[in-house]
């Protein structure tokens, strides 16, 4: 499990959901600091500290407090040097995940994505999760929380970042055009390791003739509705018998898919989208229109889940 850190209330977050999500799966945390990153969106540096002195001074005191809240968790602080994306999507090619901070504006305005952020997102081979803190959040958390947990932690402290990393239903978005296997292997073991359900919604956003009285308009929907629910239960079949403990529940919608899953992110511990996998354009990077619209409005942790391409038309 790995954590992008820049000093910011954001990237604080994402360490706090960060060392809870390596408690649940098990897993080592390692932070990541890069001192050539630029610009910065929030000012850390205090007094004449240099920013190469303060890139390795912030990712060792966040990993001293995390082991003092959680000592049976091996976590480790690493400072790179490079680009910050490039730095970035190397620490999470030797990881199983990499959580990111992201700065909420308010209810109307949605969440603030950096450019590294975006281009972490678009060009990592491996899961990103974006982790949600609001303007004020952050500064002074972590004090005394954890103090009473047992060896390892029990993940009972503190709230930043969009609430517990376990707590929630696990939202799934999934596309039957091209269901990707790699999206949905993430939902399904997310729910597991939480003992939580999971909710699988896809969205149909109807033509624009539709509502305005041309055709049997409701008659069309309900089709719809019926195809989309047979569609879910053919591509989520194998997972139930892969992972017959976790709840399922399949939400076929009429509407566009990225309010779907914004609106049911309220309240859910994470939400898990996909993205394409294409090949890399410079200055050109790509997360594709649903997952852009979700990082930028849903409420809770986004995980981002590259896919392979589909296969090449004969």
């Amino acid at each position: 499990m790995t954590v992008g850190l820049n000093g910011t209330p954001a990237s604080m977050a994402a360490a706090d959901w960060g060392v809870r999500e390596a408690v649940l799966r098990g897993l080592p945390l390692r932070l990541v600091s890069a001192w050539e990153w630029q610009p910065f969106s929030y000012a850390p540096l205090a007094g004449n500290e240099m920013p190469e002195q303060w890139s390795v001074r912030v990712p060792e005191e966040t990993a001293a407090e995390l082991r003092r809240r959680y000592p049976g968790l091996d976590v480790t602080a690493d400072r790179l040097t490079g680009p910050p994306p490039e730095v970035l999507c190397e620490a999470a090619r030797e990881s199983e995940l990499l959580a990111l901070g992201s700065t909420g504006l308010g209810p109307l305005a949605g969440f603030l994505l950096g450019s590294v952020a975006m281009a972490t997102v678009a060009h990592t081979e491996r899961p990103v999760v974006l982790v949600r803190a609001y303007e004020g959040e952050g500064e002074g958390e972590g004090e005394g929380e954890g103090e009473d947990e047992g060896e390892g932690g029990d993940g009972e402290g503190g709230e930043a970042g969009g609430g517990e990393a376990g707590g929630g239903a696990v939202v799934l978005g999934i596309d039957l055009s091209s269901p990707g296997d790699e999206t949905i292997r993430f939902g399904f073991a997310a729910a597991a390791v939480r003992s939580a359900p999971l909710r699988v919604i896809n969205g149909w956003n109807p033509p624009p003739y539709f509502g305005h009285g041309i055709g049997d308009d409701e008659g069309r929907r309900a089709e719809a509705i019926d195809r989309a629910a047979e569609s879910m239960r053919a591509a989520l079949a194998p997972w139930r018998e892969r992972y017959p403990a976790v709840e399922v529940t399949e939400e076929p919608g009429i509407g566009r898919p990225a309010r779907l899953l914004s609106e049911a992110g309220a309240g859910a511990g994470l939400v898990v989208v996909g993205r394409r996998a294409t090949p890399r354009r410079p200055g050109q990077p790509r997360i594709g229109h649903v997952a852009h619209a979700v990082l930028r409005h849903c409420p809770a942790p986004v995980a981002v889940v590259p896919q392979a391409p589909p296969p090449a038309a004969a």
